[in-house]
């Protein structure tokens, strides 16, 4: 490989729209902001910074009743203790506010809650800043400073818990990508490759995603692109090589009218009538499997009803089983090449043939039932091939049979994005199923 290709390659597949490297990016980015998140909480909560006592609110209330069931004339004594034992209480006497005051820095919550511990004796009145005055039973009061009593911080504000957190979003957003730009994609192609024909109406894959992504939707692209014209070429060099053998086979018809002996004219003429058909067959074969006409709106059971028309009126029993109406998208001409050639096998087989139709919400199912011997398991693939014929079309004498007419049903059924199956009917008899996406 020369150095030029090694450093292309080596682009792809560390560049930015490769998916290394939008892997690399993605965790980076996700280590940034994990450490963003991190300090943010820190210097949130400050685990730095002291914290009130969660003791305190209790404390308040336990000297609180302490100084309401002391005498009067000990409670300046008792305060002025409990003021420089507990500082932060900054427990005074105070005068008794009116009845109608009210503060609004506490939550009416906490005022409520130490009320109550205190009992219907104390009243509680919010002052502000922190600042309370409680009233006792004989009518004094007493004022003190608590902080409103702090919550503990939650648990996500723990800065091990915060970058657990994140590294779990992380790798959330991670597989989120990873789904979305390969997941999607990859079955995206799965898909196209199952539902892969010939017709012009599929659309290409699109070409997007990261570098490695697009390379593969374009080479597949590109693929199909062969394929197509492949096929397209061998179809036109058959059709040239049909037309160029038909000059010679009407020149051997003209000089076969000369012949004298009656029996040698008759079988040469036959013979000729045998290859032109021929060469109509694999031509009708071939441009069925490559049909280009696109999907219609149609009425499957009239058409149904139709070919079994059709035969009744040429003599054949047969018959049609399903629903009055049944509307789905469909190619009719191909649709009914493919019907009327599983009939006309069942008629050559059979004596009485019924076509059945049902729908479901998805599917479609045509079936073509006849009472005549049916195929073995083992010959049911084999018989599905081109210029395969059953055992009772083996004589070439009938130049009706060339062995196409399943190939044809079948390639018919994969351009509708379904498939032909064939299943033994009991006692005897052969079902022919057609099962197509009611799209």
């Amino acid at each position: 490989m020369s150095v030029r290709r090694r450093l292309a390659a080596l682009k792809f597949g560390l560049g930015l729209e490769g998916i290394r490297g939008q892997i690399a990016i993605l965790v980076l980015a996700s280590i940034i902001a994990s450490h963003l998140i991190i300090a943010v909480v820190f210097f949130v909560n400050r685990p730095d910074r002291p914290m009130p006592s969660l003791a305190e609110p209790q404390q308040l209330h336990a000297l609180t009743q302490l100084i309401g069931r002391s005498a009067a004339a000990d409670r300046p004594q008792l305060i002025a203790t409990i003021a420089a034992a507990f500082p932060r209480l900054e427990i005074t006497t105070a005068a008794s506010p009116p009845a109608d005051a009210a503060g609004s820095q506490w939550p009416p919550h906490e005022i409520a809650e130490l009320g109550w511990r205190l009992g219907p004796s104390y009243r509680v009145t919010a002052l502000g800043d922190g600042k309370v005055v409680i009233t006792l039973p004989d009518g004094a009061a007493i004022g003190a400073r608590m902080p409103p009593e702090r919550r503990r911080p939650p648990p996500w504000g723990n800065p091990w818990m915060a970058s657990l957190l994140i590294g779990v979003v992380s790798l959330a957003l991670l597989g989120l990508w990873a789904a979305r730009t390969l997941a999607a994609p990859l079955s995206s192609f799965a898909a196209a490759a199952e539902n892969f024909s010939l017709d012009s109406s599929d659309a290409p894959l699109p070409e997007r995603g990261p570098a490695e992504i697009r390379s593969l939707a374009r080479a597949l692209n590109r693929m199909r692109g062969r394929i197509t014209t492949l096929i397209e070429d061998r179809t036109r060099m058959l059709a040239a090589i049909s037309h160029d053998l038909r000059t010679p086979i009407t020149r051997m018809r003209l000089r076969a009218e000369f012949i004298e002996d009656e029996h040698q004219r008759t079988q040469t003429l036959h013979d000729l009538d045998q290859m032109g058909a021929m060469l109509t067959a694999v031509l009708t074969f071939l441009r069925d499997g490559a049909t280009r006409d696109a999907p219609t709106l149609i009425d499957l059971a009239s058409a149904m009803q139709l070919i079994a028309d059709q035969f009744a009126d040429v003599g054949a029993k047969v018959s049609y089983q399903g629903p009055e109406h049944a509307m789905a998208m469909a190619r009719p001409g191909d649709l009914h090449r493919a019907v009327t050639n599983l009939v006309e096998n069942a008629v050559r087989f059979g004596t009485e043939v019924t076509i059945r139709l049902a729908l479901t919400q998805d599917r479609v199912t045509i079936e073509v039932e006849d009472d005549g011997p049916g195929i073995a398991d083992a010959d049911k693939d084999s018989v599905l091939q081109p210029f395969v014929r059953g055992d009772d079309a083996r004589n070439m004498d009938d130049s009706s049979s060339f062995g196409l007419g399943l190939s044809i049903a079948r390639a018919i059924a994969r351009g509708h994005r379904g498939e032909l199956s064939l299943h033994n009917r009991t006692p005897n008899g052969l079902v022919a199923r057609i099962t197509l996406p009611r799209q």
